[in-house]
């Protein structure tokens, strides 16, 4: 059976859904989110090499809010705020802060879409985004919204999931259907295109693979599904998926079994962060894949040349 959703809309985020998975997600979440957490640790990291003291601190999909609780103790003199869209993922992570840490009151929640943010215009230092991105139909509004928000000199540190990953998933079940059972993930240079468009500069983006294996099937779907992070589409199958059609992407999934008789699953992770320059750039790139960038930010008030990246 064909869908009735138009190609262009079939892999269009169900926000509803979204939000009802992650909150049925989160009392197991941290238990089942290893890579989550691996990545998140791995960006915590790269702040080793950037020197900002931040007097407001956003988690830009904070989940439980494990990646908050480190930047609060990474920056103790900064507020920091845990956003996200689900309301249990947030009411998780406030229940894991210690009665000391509710009494300085210095960690805040709130629950909201990250294309939608309830924030005053330059109002924060640094925007923090673990794996979040891929969760959002719209890039151009969400880093237009991170712009806005950001005070001139604040950067934006995020990590979120390339178009390879879970493509063992993807292959097996295309031997099955035409439906959408894994997420479509943005590719690097898209994410960079929008980040031009927004105005926010002196990019740094790169990418690596990080490799999960599993003994079956079976564990790596029940893996996405503790962790919440299964199929959100529009165009995902409404139905159960039966034992028949189960077995089948077993089978087709077994193809990938590697030399240590383990099933990988593979993730695209795409690293990047960004500045709110002083003076904001709004450039676009044009169908011959060229860049116009306005003259008048060529030079910078020292007259020295300057381009933005």
């Amino acid at each position: 059976m064909t869908s009735s959703i138009p190609d262009n809309e079939r892999f269009k985020i169900d926000k509803r859904w979204l939000r009802d998975s992650f909150d049925r997600a989160a009392h197991h979440y941290d238990a089942a989110a290893v890579l989550q957490h691996e990545v998140g640790k791995r960006m915590l990291e790269r702040l080793d090499l950037i020197r900002i003291q931040p007097h407001t601190v956003v988690d830009i999909g904070a989940g439980t809010g494990r990646q908050t609780r480190a930047l609060t103790r990474r920056y103790p003199q900064a507020r920091t705020i845990a956003l996200d869209l689900a309301p249990n993922m947030l009411k998780r992570g406030r229940q894991q802060l210690s009665w000391w840490q509710r009494r300085q009151r210095r960690q805040y929640f709130v629950c909201a879409d990250a294309e939608r943010l309830p924030l005053a215009d330059q109002s924060v230092d640094m925007l923090f985004s673990n794996v979040t991105l891929q969760w959002c139909d719209d890039l151009d509004r969400v880093f237009s919204e991170f712009n806005r928000i950001l005070r001139p000199g604040g950067l934006l540190l995020f990590s979120s999931f390339g178009p390879d990953t879970l493509h063992e998933l993807r292959v097996s079940w295309q031997t099955i259907d035409p439906h959408n059972h894994v997420n479509a993930f943005i590719d690097m240079h898209d994410i960079g295109d929008a980040l031009l468009r927004s105005g926010l500069g002196d990019t740094v983006m790169d990418m690596e693979m990080i490799t999960l294996t599993y003994t079956d099937l079976r564990s790596l779907m029940t893996d996405l599904k503790i962790i919440g992070a299964h199929n959100v589409t529009a165009g995902r199958p409404r139905g159960l998926t039966g034992r028949q059609r189960l077995q089948r992407l077993t089978s087709a999934y077994e193809t990938f079994r590697n030399q240590d008789n383990l099933l990988p699953a593979s993730y695209e992770v795409i690293y990047g962060h960004a500045w709110k320059t002083a003076q904001s750039v709004t450039a676009q790139r044009l169908s011959d894949g060229s860049i116009s960038i306005p003259l008048s930010v060529l030079h910078d008030k020292s007259g020295k040349g300057r381009m933005p990246p």
